[in-house]
């Protein structure tokens, strides 16, 4: 099975059907993967690199500019049969960075790259690099514009759940048994150039572990990072809870702790999902045998 996000905020109503659509056909493509037998692994890559592509997310072309106006992207993948993962942070030349994330996971000893090492390292291993300006959208090049018209780092509701974070992520589970996660970003709007934030980082917006759960999260990050949220959810699972216990009391510690918000998704080796958040509205979407689901609010 595979289970998809498309990002966690207050997603207005004249983008509910891109979100839907976006991550609706990055399930179904990654379904296919499964459904021949592909891996976990194989899988959530096709899904990521699906809505990398779709410039409805924060996640590839289209992604927030930076404070410089320049598109810095992060992605980490992670595989829970090995604890094997890649990694790439603030990254300017890669149109698919969970695909450099991917290489790093199979053909290098090391979990992490960043900028210029990312990017030469990925280009070592065939993936071809990009002009910045490929990655910039006029849409996002507008919405900076109106941004740096205000105070923005002083305005309340900044990292708040009606601001846009429509990072990306999977988690699947494949034929054998083995589990894996993903997750993509451009950050945040406006950001500090470098800026990384959890979703790239090991444990925070993402984690993979045979033994426990494939996590993947959305929403703000520096939260998240604190908390090493990803991890600390999949312990709760290893240590008996249901994923959808897990993912609920995970979003409650968030708020509580550090008054963060945003969204999650897990799966266990056992084909038990998680889906919570506590923003207006999160997009995601889940592909079975049974089918294709597909929403942006949590029924029930």
């Amino acid at each position: 099975m595979i289970l998809v996000h498309g990002g966690a905020w207050a997603i207005p109503e004249d983008m509910v059907e891109p979100h839907l659509r976006g991550v609706k056909a990055a399930a179904d493509e990654a379904w296919q993967v499964l459904r021949r037998g592909g891996s976990s692994l194989d899988a959530i890559e096709t899904a990521v690199v699906a809505m990398e592509e779709d410039e409805t997310f924060d996640a590839g072309r289209g992604s927030f500019l930076n404070m410089d106006g320049r598109v810095q992207l992060d992605a980490l993948v992670m595989d829970g049969a090995t604890l094997r993962a890649g990694g790439v942070g603030c990254v300017e030349h890669i149109r698919n960075p969970i695909r450099a994330a991917k290489k790093i996971l199979t053909e290098s000893p090391h979990v992490y790259f960043v900028g210029a090492g990312a990017e030469r390292f990925a280009q070592e291993h065939g993936i071809e690099l990009c002009s910045n300006d490929d990655l910039v959208i006029e849409r996002e090049v507008e919405r900076l514009r109106e941004a740096k018209k205000q105070d923005y780092l002083q305005m309340p509701d900044e990292f708040g759940p009606t601001r846009s974070h429509d990072t990306v992520g999977a988690v699947a589970l494949d034929a054998e048994g083995n589990i894996a996660a993903a997750t993509s970003t451009g950050g945040t709007l406006n950001k500090a150039p470098g800026r990384v934030g959890d979703s790239s980082l090991i444990g925070c917006g993402c984690y993979a572990d045979n033994r426990s759960a494939a996590v993947s999260t959305t929403g703000w990050g520096e939260p998240m990072m604190k908390l090493v949220l990803a991890k600390w959810t999949a312990d709760r699972v290893e240590s008996g809870q249901a994923p959808q216990e897990a993912a609920q009391q995970a979003l409650y510690y968030l708020k509580s702790r550090l008054n963060g918000h945003g969204g999650i998704i897990i799966v266990d080796t056992r084909g038990r999902i998680g889906i919570a958040h506590n923003t207006p509205r999160m997009a995601w979407a889940v592909c079975t045998k049974q089918g294709t689901k597909a929403g942006i609010v949590i029924e029930g």
